[in-house]
């Protein structure tokens, strides 16, 4: 079985997933083969590997900050909320049912086998293991069914490492406090903490350091990690869209403003940081008809329960004011459960979104209904436009979406998963002003997003996705790499 270190954190968004990406990347670096895994996601935001199985976007980000393709035995079980206290069950990349928070202890011991199968699996394959954990170690009213934190560093046999987020303040408390809930034999686990998200010199935090391990235990800080602004890797969840809110300041000559609908359940909301690195383009997130104003683009995007947001949407004014901003010139683009809304009618008559039963009128904007069914379709795909254009990316959805006679469709669906295929794809209106696609990750091809900026009236100077990521994997890697002690770190995996 191969060396593993685990990241804990003291509270959800302390940084685990963003330095277990660094990790990753060190340890690449220096010819170590590294993988990434997670037993559990609680998250909307997924992808779709080689094989056509869902996953954590998380382990895909921390998958190529390694250098290796992604796979589910990285992140078996992915929970993607649905709303009322229900999330739909992904198990080894496919739809396993439903989980109702009544039962979500019992359920969590039948998954058990199946996460410490798939980390067995994958640390066959690997010199290293990173692991991430979920939420905090100590929550004292979860711990018993605990499969993500603690439990699986046994299995493993990891050293974990505690993140504290220093922004936040509190983290002399937060690290300090989380030992203090520990057992004694879990705080063994605990090998060192990383102190996250600092801003100044760490000479300030002066004897605070030696401080906190007289008090924790004496568990030693390994690494003052320097807070790394506009840093441009995704994010796991959602949380960080608050930061991105706002209505529309003004813009240049050249600038465009597109606004993205941030439904409750927003997922895949990653696939539009592309827009947000080019220069001269102002990517925000609206919740309400008021901060709308009149973008040049409006982005409805993928959503884990279309009915309940599109709902949603219409009791925040969104409809209206949407239709307004299209009749005003505004281009609209509806992606997977986007599409949906963006049509005339949704059908749920299995109840895969709630009763059975359901449905609602769209938004009219398309001549397409949907009707969701019980299948789920995970794919990476490639698509031909209707200009010859071949783009790539990746498709998670369950409706099944029939357009009107005689409609454009977006494009059509030449690969999926290796496979050739012929699916015409989505729909396509008054000469492109509105469009729609269950195709995801189109605006991470160059081409395609540079084309469609421009014919917003973009002017801006280029941005090539990938190899910019590769810049941000390297700057993460490199203020880690400095900031930590890596003989106390190596010393716990050997």
């Amino acid at each position: 079985m191969a060396g593993a270190l685990m990241m804990l954190g003291t509270h959800s968004n302390a940084g685990k997933s963003l330095l277990a990406t660094a990790f990753c990347r060190i340890f690449a670096r220096r010819g170590v083969r590294v993988a990434p895994f997670k037993a559990q996601n609680m998250s909307n935001n997924a992808g779709v590997t080689l094989e056509g199985g869902e996953m954590g976007r998380a382990q895909i980000v921390q998958a190529e900050a390694a250098g290796i393709f992604p796979h589910t035995d990285m992140n078996p079980v992915l929970l993607k909320p649905e709303g009322n206290r229900r999330s739909q069950v992904v198990l080894n990349g496919s739809v396993a049912g439903q989980l109702e928070a009544r039962n979500w202890q019992e359920t969590k011991e039948r998954l058990w086998s199946e996460v410490t199968s798939a980390y067995d699996r994958l640390s066959a394959r690997y010199d290293l293991m990173v692991l991430e954990g979920a939420g905090s170690p100590a929550e004292i009213n979860l711990k018993a069914g605990d499969i993500v934190n603690l439990r699986m560093a046994r299995h493993a046999g990891a050293a974990c490492l505690l993140v504290g987020d220093i922004d936040r303040g509190g983290v002399f408390a937060a690290l300090a406090g989380t030992m203090l809930l520990l057992e004694p034999e879990e705080r063994r686990q605990v090998r060192g903490f990383l102190v996250n998200k600092f801003r100044g010199d760490p000479a300030l935090l002066g004897d605070g350091l030696e401080m906190l391990k007289e008090r924790a235990f004496g568990v030693p800080t390994l690494g003052v990690i320097p807070f790394l602004p506009d840093l441009r890797i995704a994010d796991e969840d959602a949380v960080p869209l608050e930061r991105k809110r706002g209505v529309s300041g003004g813009l240049g000559a050249g600038q465009v403003d597109v606004a993205v609908i941030q439904f409750p359940r927003i997922a895949n909301f990653d696939e539009f940081d592309a827009l947000s690195v080019e220069p001269g383009v102002s990517l925000r997130y609206v919740e309400n008809g008021e901060e709308l104003g009149g973008p040049a683009a409006i982005i409805l995007p993928g959503t884990k329960a279309t009915l309940s947001d599109l709902a949603w949407l219409r009791g925040r004014g969104l409809d209206a004011a949407i239709l307004a901003a299209f009749r005003g010139g505004a281009q609209v683009v509806g992606i997977c459960g986007g599409y949906q809304v963006a049509g005339e009618w949704l059908a749920d008559p299995l109840g895969m979104e709630g009763k059975a039963g359901g449905q609602a009128a769209g938004l009219g904007l398309l001549p397409v209904s949907t009707q969701f069914l019980a299948d789920k379709e995970t794919h990476q795909a490639r698509m031909r436009l209707a200009d010859g254009e071949i783009v790539e990316g990746y498709e998670i959805h369950t409706g099944e979406t029939q357009a009107r006679e005689g409609t454009a469709p977006f494009g059509e669906i030449v690969d999926r998963n290796g496979r050739r295929v012929s699916i015409p794809d989505g729909a396509s209106v008054e000469e492109g002003r509105a469009w729609g696609t269950y195709m995801h990750g189109l605006f991470e091809n160059d081409g395609f997003r540079h084309r469609w900026l421009r014919g917003l009236g973009w002017s801006g100077e280029v941005v090539a996705t990938t190899a910019l990521r590769n810049r941000e994997y390297d700057r993460l890697a490199d203020a880690v790499e400095a900031s930590v002690d890596w003989a106390e770190v190596e010393a716990l995996i050997t």
